[in-house]
């Protein structure tokens, strides 16, 4: 029940892996990219993820030319996904500057071409989209890689679940659950899923992908036993794009880590014992045994 995901283990009894998902909230700014980098690693994140797309290939065409309010003006739909996308130069530079600060980066590949584009930087792991779930010719490309598949699990049914884990193999892959709405209602996070998938899949570490507001969710998570968790990450949720609002600021974040280390050390091995702390209190206290 274990993966190894660059220098580090993700499964039962390892340190809960903790992703920043940066995603596109970098806005198309490399700047921007490397402050939200730099604010995961001061959270103590172990790992960023980005997004890549081909808007071409992701984008249906009846809405390439659809207009819509962006940072740039008013756009067309296919020339606001070409603003958001980050090219080779890009890339190379958030890869340098990653392996400078000590974090992991990966990305969800949306297309076949984008796994060729990020192969050439041999990520530590692939993740699939919920939305890709289904897309059998992704899932082959991504499996074909030889990486660990991080499989996120809105929006589908379990039998399409089954289908995908079936379809990629046991072998060094992780499950998220996930519901895609953003931000989400909290009674539409069914955290118990967690408990599902691990008794479904006892080989596979399962983790948790969380888009609500807040942080409690997601250490409730951890208490649930997910192996990994990942959140947007945000400078400011008021920022403009489709993810801030259901991203974690950095001093979120910070909080998030610190307390996901806090749960980590009280859940203990399950086994009862009696502490050398309570012997004194055993001695005042009780008045027999």
């Amino acid at each position: 029940m274990s993966v190894k995901v660059g220098k580090k283990i993700i499964g039962e009894g390892e340190p809960v892996y903790v992703i920043a998902e940066i995603g596109i909230n970098h806005n198309g700014s490399l700047e921007l990219a490397k402050k939200l980098i730099d604010g995961a690693v001061f959270a103590g994140c172990d790992a960023v993820k980005f997004q890549k797309r081909t808007p071409e290939l992701c984008v249906p065409k009846d809405q390439w030319h659809l207009e819509r309010d962006t940072p740039w003006g008013r756009i067309s739909y296919i020339e606001y996904r070409h603003k958001v996308e980050f090219g080779y130069d890009e890339y190379a530079e958030i890869d340098r500057y990653c392996k400078a600060k000590g974090i992991d980066w990966f990305a969800s590949a949306w297309d076949e071409q984008a796994v060729d584009f990020l192969e050439e930087f041999e990520p530590v792991m692939y993740k699939i989209a919920s939305a890709s779930l289904t897309d059998d010719k992704l899932l082959a490309r991504i499996k074909s890689t030889g990486r660990p598949v991080m499989l996120s699990t809105g929006m589908s049914t379990i039998e399409e679940v089954d289908r995908a884990v079936n379809y990629l193999g046991k072998n060094n892959l992780l499950i998220a659950q996930s519901t895609s709405s953003y931000p989400c209602k909290l009674e539409e996070l069914n955290l118990r899923v967690i408990g599902t998938y691990k008794k479904r899949y006892p080989e596979i570490p399962i983790g948790y992908s969380g888009h609500e507001t807040g942080l409690a969710p997601s250490l409730a998570a951890v208490a649930l036993g997910a192996v990994f968790i990942e959140r947007h990450i945000t400078l400011d949720r008021a920022m403009w794009g489709t993810d801030q609002a259901a991203s974690v600021e950095i001093g979120g974040m910070y909080r998030l880590v610190k307390d996901i280390r806090d749960i980590e050390k009280a859940l203990g091995d399950g086994v009862k014992r009696v502490y050398e702390s309570e012997l004194k209190s055993k001695t005042k206290l009780r008045r027999s045994g």
